[in-house]
């Protein structure tokens, strides 16, 4: 009797976005479309048709709202919050006009036209080059399928159908659709496409649910039953792993969990080197339910609260009185721990939604953030009156992003100046001392550092952006990705520049970028003279640990061997050796 053979494992690479290693039986979750009959109307049935697309929209916002709920019950607030850009998305009055006056204009029926439309809007949105409003593709996508759904009478998801514990592939994962995944079953999940920053990625690490995206080509490889093993920290993906590979990943999750596990107990410890230099390590946050993770985290204050979260949950402009109450809730929570707030970063369409602000071809180089808050004067007063008043534990700062001049500094101060008048003139206390700050994150204010360093108490540079800015590399383009390099000796030559600008002016600076969450960048940072790390909460143990295990003379002995460095590998290199010496258990982590 032959024994049957074990199939031929594979091993694929792509983006590691949630951590974890999992083994399992594999799903593969169809691609196909909803087919959709484009069919012409009578002109009599137009208003049939109308009430069908109302009755969708009505339908597919109970829909998403029970499974915000369910993520509440599951997740937490703050990630439930994520399915908000849907029901944005949803209640976009361009959109549905759009559809309704394309069913009265072609005679068609409800289903065609809200497909071409919503193809057009993904289609627009997909050749943008911000981030953001790029990775809004997937929620038009998700909620244009979801409206077809009702429309046509289709089951909502395949995913119910699986009873039994399994991993997920996918050629990409709707947010809501990763939203809704049990996590009694789903094990982890893969897919073909995808990137870091898009909702899925967040809400797989919100729920803890391993994943690699950005596989290519796993849906065309993987069948349903096939045994597959994710590797969520390293972005590996293997099929039909082998009994080594097996044994390997069970002694490699059983060795993170041990050092997951030492790392909690540096929470009540400094970020101090070994040689007493002591570094103010805290967290980049959305809103108050994460105030609990940084405490755990053993994080010192919020470097970063990210004041937009508030206008992206909401589909009106936040009042003054909504923003004073969750700020001075997290100001008083952490109190007397640092709570430095940036004022909006967004983009001119998801700021002020009753403003009609025309559309732009390039968003990522137009109106958004420090500039769109000084063009509405009257609502960038608000906010920064919420912040004052929000300030009287005294230990809230303030932030202006994307500043490119001093001239927006200057504006920006002057608002400030009345909104502190308008306090004192109805009593309102408020720390009058106020620190001031700004993001570093254009080349522009980095080259002219040393006059921008005159006007504020701290600078925070913002890696993101301002390796995109410098490097001209959209870092979620596959085709020039590569190119994204922290290493970069024109970035590093930036990021020293500000250091040594904000020193000369006796002003502190700090990193609140990807790069300050990777601990193979801290030695880095810190030789190039950065005083504080601002991280995801999660991330704190890892940077902790980095600084812990150095001493600023290594740190400096660092910048001293790729003073001469032309290439990005090279530092890269040079990095990954200190941290072999100094804290070699973090490697597994990275």
């Amino acid at each position: 009797m032959s024994v049957p053979q074990k199939k031929k494992e594979q091993m694929l690479r792509g983006i590691g976005v949630s951590p974890g290693v999992v083994m399992g039986q594999a799903f593969v979750l169809s691609a196909s479309g909803i087919h959709i009959e484009d069919r012409t109307i009578a002109d009599g049935e137009a208003a049939v048709e109308i009430a069908r697309f109302e009755e969708a929209l009505i339908e597919t916002r109970g829909q998403l709202k029970a499974i915000q709920r369910d993520l509440e019950k599951r997740a937490g607030i703050g990630d439930a919050s994520i399915l908000d850009a849907h029901l944005m998305v949803l209640d976009d009055r361009s959109f549905i006009e759009e559809v309704i006056v394309g069913i009265k204009k072609t005679l068609r029926n409800a289903e065609s036209v809200v497909k071409e439309v919503s193809e057009k809007y993904a289609a627009v949105l997909a050749g943008v080059q911000d981030d953001y409003l790029r990775e809004r593709v997937a929620d038009v996508k998700d909620v244009a399928r979801r409206i077809l759904r009702n429309l046509v009478g289709v089951q909502d998801s395949t995913l119910a159908d699986v009873k039994h514990r399994h991993i997920v592939i996918a050629p990409d994962l709707a947010p809501s659709e990763t939203a809704s995944m049990r996590r009694d079953l789903v094990l982890g999940f893969a897919t073909d496409l995808g990137s870091p920053t898009s909702h899925t990625a967040v809400m797989a690490r919100a729920l803890e649910i391993p994943a690699v995206v950005g596989l290519r080509e796993v849906t065309s490889i993987v069948r349903t039953g096939d045994e597959v093993l994710i590797d969520g920290n390293k972005g590996v993906f293997i099929v039909n792993p082998s009994d080594e590979q097996l044994e390997k990943y069970g002694k490699v999750a059983e060795a993170r969990a041990t050092i997951q596990e030492e790392l909690t107990s540096l929470k009540h410890e400094p970020a101090e080197t070994k040689d007493g230099k002591t570094i103010v390590l805290s967290a980049n946050v959305e809103g108050v339910d994460e105030v609990d993770a940084l405490i755990e985290y053993g994080a010192n204050g919020i470097g970063l609260f990210r004041s937009e979260y508030l206008y992206l949950s909401k589909d009106k402009i936040v009042s003054e009185e909504e923003q004073t109450e969750v700020y001075t809730e997290v100001a008083a929570r952490l109190a007397p721990a640092p709570v430095i707030i940036r004022t909006l970063d967004l983009g001119g369409d998801k700021y002020l939604p009753d403003a009609h602000l025309p559309k732009e071809a390039n968003p990522f180089l137009g109106c958004r953030s420090i500039r769109l808050s000084l063009m509405y004067p009257e609502h960038f007063k608000a906010q920064l009156r919420a912040i004052l008043r929000a300030s009287v534990n005294k230990n809230v700062k303030l932030m202006y992003p994307m500043i490119s001049s001093v001239g927006e500094v200057d504006k920006a101060n002057k608002i400030l100046q009345e909104a502190m008048e308008d306090l004192d003139k109805g009593g309102v206390a408020y720390d009058k001392d106020i620190d001031i700050g700004m993001m570093v994150e254009i080349p522009a204010a980095a080259l002219n550092a040393d006059a921008l360093a005159k006007k504020v108490d701290f600078f925070s540079i913002g890696t993101n952006d301002l390796i995109q800015y410098t490097l001209a590399v959209d870092r979620v383009n596959e085709r020039v990705a590569y190119l994204y390099e922290p290493t970069h000796p024109s970035v590093l030559k930036l990021i020293k520049m500000t250091a040594e600008a904000a020193h000369a002016n006796k002003i502190w600076v700090g990193v609140c970028g990807e790069m300050a969450a990777d601990p193979l960048m801290t030695a880095l940072l810190l030789g190039l003279g950065v005083d504080e790390l601002s991280v995801a909460p999660a991330a704190v143990p890892l940077i902790k640990d980095a600084v812990r295990s150095l001493t600023m003379a290594k740190a400096k002995g660092l910048i001293e061997s790729i003073s001469g460095a032309e290439r990005s590998v090279d530092v890269l290199s040079e990095c990954r050796k200190l941290i072999q010496e100094t804290a070699p258990e973090l490697l597994e982590l990275i």
